[in-house]
């Protein structure tokens, strides 16, 4: 049986390739606004950034966001984006911890 493709996307901030839907997208509309958007389907330029208040925070601070979508953000919509990100977890980082057989000889050895 053939597995269900899983789309990937990277965080504009941290450049970690993740599920789609662990990340939140922000879309630059057609009509120049920058919004959250939590369905993944509005019309528009969007930019993934990972459920972490450090990468919110880094984003403004770097502008990486605003490169992504190369637009410069307003004051009302950056407001409204940085009390968003204020409701993420303080870090969404999984620990990438590489499951080490000991079965085979030389495993566990430092090189």
């Amino acid at each position: 049986m053939r597995r269900k493709h899983i789309p990937q996307r990277i965080c504009v901030v941290c450049r970690e390739p993740r599920q789609k839907r662990e990340l939140v997208r922000v879309v630059r509309t057609p009509a120049g606004d920058v919004q959250i958007d939590l369905t993944g389907k509005k019309a528009g330029r969007g930019a993934y950034l990972c459920r972490a208040q450090s990468c919110w925070e880094l984003a403004f601070k770097k502008r990486s966001l605003e490169h992504a979508l190369q637009t410069q953000i307003g004051a009302e919509d950056k407001a409204a984006l940085v009390e968003f990100g204020k409701t993420m977890p303080e870090s969404s980082k999984v620990k990438d911890t590489a499951a080490v057989t000991l079965d085979e000889p030389g495993a566990g050895d430092a090189v």
